[in-house]
């Protein structure tokens, strides 16, 4: 299984969304994305536009003033 790191540290909404939407874009179905941002609105709008997009949530944590989300690509 392949995973892949974005770095959306330092920006804020909506760029973070948009940055994971141009990743996605390039990755196959079943693939990982481990999205790791500093914004904490992300914690909702990641996972809102995977539930729109068709892609799957796996993991949500903060740490350290950070915010990682792994998602799964969707078909």
């Amino acid at each position: 299984m392949s995973r892949e790191t974005l770095n959306a540290r330092r920006l804020l909404c909506p760029l973070p969304v948009i940055r994971t939407q141009d990743r996605v874009k390039r990755m196959a179905a079943g693939e990982q994305l481990e999205v790791i941002c500093t914004d904490p609105g992300v914690m909702q709008d990641i996972p809102a536009w995977c539930r729109i997009n068709g892609h799957a949530i796996l993991e949500t944590k903060a740490e350290d003033g950070e915010y990682i989300i792994v998602l799964e690509v969707g078909e």
